[in-house]
């Protein structure tokens, strides 16, 4: 009963959101309050109504009710409770349903928190978010449905992937999600914009939020995704320009692009188009990597659907949503004509910049994800595309970037001289410059592009925490806005993940030994023993533990114990390395195949600064979080009352 309810429910809810993406938007062209007033109301019941749904799935997972496919497919009653709460999007209709929900989830947030939106605009805004909504809820329901019921209902199911029941399972997907469907909103109000064909300093006002909160969400979901790569599939690496992996870098490259241009529109009232433009790729670019997930043009660990009905159904509302939109900015774009004018060398035109690498890397990963598809469409040759054509194309464009990420917040709006502010970061060139000297005299004289590239990561922390530098001297460092603070944390925060990266792809050691029980090797200083071999039992599984010895000088240091399991449902077997971590380095071992006679094979990595990578990519998301609690963006712009289609904009309120 309950699984219908949830599907009922969906079936509601797929209503409501047709209600909600016409009626308001009729309101909002006639100037008819009560329609508008339609949209608020409508957004909180979807949300309830896609929310209850949830809860039926989740209900189903955690009773193991076997009488629903979903269910069966992809859970079992010796599963943990864990993952088989997480385990309700570890699968495609549960995570399609996911998605659904955190989309209505975030028109019911415009709902609550736009009272100081134009009441048009917001109307506009619900609108556009409730008809991408009826585009998911209606994948669920004709192509998707997570409550089908299968008779008679089998006694037990057929168990998750064993790669996915982790505990990283139950947070990336959502925050992910987060992330691509935070992009929605800032979708919906260039949609909105263009409508009205009007976008000011006001507008960006309103946007900025938003597109924080997304980028936020999708930073933690891409550094939790590599995090749980690097230890879940034992091969030493924490980025492997998987095609998917890809799908998810796009956007979160195009919404930092949208973040620096949308201060440009505050500020100056300047890239207007530009970045209605940009608002909408990020979301394009977000539905996107949905397409390459489920439609089953790709094979990968990520890939859910291999359905080509599902491919063609998302690829037409990818098609419909990006076409219609990038059709709308083409008519009303011309309208949208920048006010302020300035210099290139100047503050604006250091964002510019910034945005033009920017957009060029997201080109630069989309030509490379996708040309072998398209080789494969049209002449039926397979090529792969992986890391070396990512780091011989994707690295170098880095490196002017970060070059002139440090400057432009040294640089005055409209106009301003470069020397002056090449000369306020001169501690930092001096410090970058030493950290190479160093990287290549004491660390591999052999790598002059890592020694770069190191210091490269050392030039963003330096000179992003010299503007801090610059404020105390001043005397003015109490009085910095949080949303300023935010950008200097996110800024060295990228240096850090610089050089973890660096670090641990190019000074890393590594090791692969065959071993039987009281076997010792020497490795990177340490001394490893093969103390024992166990069998030991989990709640789905049995897997074989080595217990590894690592000592330094004769002196114990640390005991590994990675283990390969088999787990007995889907009779696959799943490697579960073992990690001894610090600031500085990561000591990483893996079980390979092996037996009593001949040995077990154990991989042994040691990663510099490895957990740098995760550690800068929380602080990055965290700079975004403090600037997300400036008080000016949670304030938001002031109302554009009276409300009507041609109500006179307003500036934002400092």
């Amino acid at each position: 009963m309950i699984p219908e309810l949830g599907h009922f429910a969906l079936i509601l809810a797929l209503a409501v959101a047709l209600v909600q993406g016409t009626l308001p938007l009729i309101g909002a062209s006639r100037g008819d309050l009560r329609l508008m007033a339609l949209g608020r109301t409508a957004a909180l019941t979807q949300a309830f109504l896609v929310l209850l749904a949830f809860g039926a799935l989740t209900q189903a997972y955690v009773t193991s009710d076997f009488s629903v496919l979903n269910v069966v497919d992809n859970s079992h009653s010796a599963k943990p409770l864990l993952y088989k709460i997480s385990g309700v999007w570890g699968n495609h209709e549960g995570s399609m349903l996911l998605w659904a929900l955190i989309l209505a989830l975030f028109g019911a947030a415009v709902a609550i928190f736009g009272n100081n939106l134009p009441d048009t605009l917001r109307s506009r805004v619900l609108a556009i978010q409730a008809l991408i909504g009826v585009g998911f809820l209606a994948f669920l329901l004709f192509t998707s449905n997570p409550f089908a019921r299968v008779f008679p209902a089998p006694p037990d199911g057929n168990g998750l992937n064993p790669l996915l029941q982790d505990p990283g399972l139950a947070f990336h997907p959502p925050l992910l999600y987060l992330g691509y469907v935070g992009f929605s909103v800032t979708y919906a109000f260039a949609v909105a914009a263009l409508l009205e064909g009007r976008v000011d300093a006001a507008w960006a006002r309103w946007v900025r939020p938003w597109a924080l909160a997304a980028w936020c969400f999708l930073t933690l979901g891409i550094a939790l995704g590599s995090w749980w790569a690097y230890y879940i599939l034992g091969w030493g690496g924490f980025w492997f320009w998987d095609p998917v992996e890809n799908a998810s870098l796009m956007p979160w490259l195009a919404g930092t692009a949208l973040l620096h241009s949308a201060i440009v529109v505050e500020k100056r009232d300047a890239l207007k188009s530009w970045t209605v433009l940009l608002a909408l790729l990020a979301f394009s670019l977000s539905l996107l990597g949905t397409f390459l997930v489920r439609s089953g043009v790709l094979t990968s660990v990520h890939a859910f659907a291999q359905d080509p009905a599902r491919g063609m159904f998302i690829l037409a509302f990818l098609l419909f949503v990006t076409g219609g939109g990038l059709a709308l900015y083409a008519w009303r774009a011309p309208q949208l004509q920048g006010g302020g004018l300035f210099q290139p060398v100047s503050r604006e035109g250091a964002l510019i910049l910034n945005n033009l690498l920017l957009c060029t890397l997201a080109a630069t990963v989309l030509l490379g994800t996708l040309y072998p598809l398209f080789l494969d469409l049209l002449t039926g040759n397979k090529v792969s595309v992986g890391p070396p054509f990512f780091n011989a194309t994707f690295v170098p464009l880095c490196a002017p970037l970060f070059a002139a990420l440090c400057v432009g917040p040294f640089l005055g709006w409209k106009r301003a001289e470069l020397w002056p502010a090449l000369m306020r970061l001169r501690v930092a060139l001096v410090v970058s410059l030493a950290a190479i000297l160093v990287a290549m005299t004491m660390i591999d004289s052999r790598s002059t592009l890592a020694a770069l590239a190191f210091g490269f990561g050392v030039w963003l922390i330096v000179g992003s925490l010299a503007s801090l530098g610059d404020r105390f001297r001043s005397g003015t460092l109490r009085t910095l806005p949080r949303s300023t603070l935010g950008m200097v944390i996110s800024h060295a925060a990228l240096g850090v993940v610089v050089l973890g990266s660096v670090a641990t792809s190019s000074w890393n050691t590594e090791l692969m030994h065959t071993m039987k029980p009281g076997d010792r090797i020497a490795f990177a200083g340490y001394s490893v023993e093969l103390e024992r071999m166990d069998e030991v039992r989990g709640p789905n599984y049995i897997a074989e533990r080595a217990t590894l010895a690592v000592s330094v000088g004769g002196k114990p240091y640390t005991v590994l114990q990675p283990e390969r399991r088999l787990f007995t449902v889907q009779r696959r077997q799943v490697a579960e390395t073992a990690i001894q971590t610090n600031l500085l380095r990561d000591f990483y071992a893996t079980l390979g195949e092996g037996n009593p006679q001949q040995g077990w094979v154990i991989r042994l990595y040691l990663n510099p600064l490895a957990p740098w990578i995760w550690l800068g990519a929380a602080l990055c998301a965290l700079g975004g979080f403090v600037s997300l609690s400036d008080r000016r963006l949670r304030i938001g712009a002031p109302s554009r009352r009276p409300s009507s289609p041609q109500a006179p904009p307003l500036q934002p309120a400092e």
